[in-house]
């Protein structure tokens, strides 16, 4: 996806990018060196830690992520929930499940901009709350899934498998997509490196130094949040795997029928007056 951009832009995301190739290989190497002796038995049952970041859709977020997460057949797992401020009843439904292994934690207020026009707001995504939530890890192993996704039952137990098997860092896995009535898996075969979407990410837990970069939306290219994580997570020399077997469904939320920045742009006139773009105060 390219766009053009202002000097500023280049500015800032080549700076960022410069930071990023220099440190990130350098301290993927620390950590393993350090870490990976945690990670050598193949049968162990480690603690997932699976987190959400969320805004004001509290019924969908039980239908379909809580509802998939708790399913699964894998136990072992901490679910943390990160709202972006969230001011509906999202905090009230999730109190109502008496599951000690679900965390709540809403943004109290936001101390940061949405960047200018609806369109790279969904570039950026979540990149605050899913950023919180990976601080508040404390599993082994980390997996995300967004509010309006589905997992399979056995996500989290196919995917560890392979993981373990593979003595891979990061793995991810095919998924099905939904889009004006019509589903179509997506394997990812055509790419390099062949990463699923982010909602079928499994990786070690010593490389959530690596967050999502808020400024991703200012690049020519991988603007995407997690295309550009997916992809420093490659630079950097993660062992990466791909399981070629749907583990997630991404379908469109109730009153829509496609997904992603298709189905950001038909409301993005709704979008631009929520977020109140380029003004002062979010």
């Amino acid at each position: 996806m390219e766009t053009k951009r202002t000097v500023h832009d280049k500015v800032i995301s080549g700076f960022i990018a410069a930071c990023y190739a220099v440190t990130e290989p350098l301290r993927v190497r620390l950590a393993r060196m350090k870490y990976e002796r945690f990670y050598d038995d193949p049968g162990e049952k480690p603690l997932i830690s699976v987190y959400t970041p969320t805004y004001n859709r509290g019924g969908l977020l039980l239908e379909r992520a809580v509802d998939s997460v708790l399913k699964q057949t894998y136990k072992n797992f901490e679910f943390i929930i990160v709202g972006d401020h969230c001011t509906d009843n999202t905090e009230e439904l999730l109190s109502k499940i008496d599951d000690p292994r679900i965390r709540f934690y809403n943004i109290p207020k936001r101390g940061y901009r949405y960047p200018p026009t609806a369109e790279n707001h969904w570039l950026a995504g979540p990149v605050v709350a899913a950023n919180t939530a990976l601080g508040m890890v404390q599993g082994k192993w980390i997996a995300r899934i967004d509010d309006d996704d589905i997992w399979t039952a056995d996500h989290l137990e196919v995917l560890l498998r392979f993981a373990q098997e593979g003595s891979y860092e990061f793995v991810s896995s095919s998924y099905i997509a939904e889009r004006h009535g019509k589903r179509l898996t997506i394997d990812a075969k055509d790419e390099v490196p062949r990463i699923g979407g982010t909602q079928t990410w499994l990786y070690r837990s010593y490389l959530k130094f690596m967050k999502y970069n808020i400024s991703c939306w200012r690049k020519s290219w991988n603007r995407v949040n997690d295309t550009d994580l997916q992809d420093r997570m490659y630079k950097a020399g993660a062992r990466i795997g791909f399981l070629d077997k749907v583990t997630c469904y991404v379908i469109p939320r109730p009153g829509e029928v496609t997904i992603g920045l298709e189905a950001y742009r038909l409301t993005e006139e709704e979008k631009n007056r929520h977020f109140a773009f380029n003004q002062g105060d979010n």
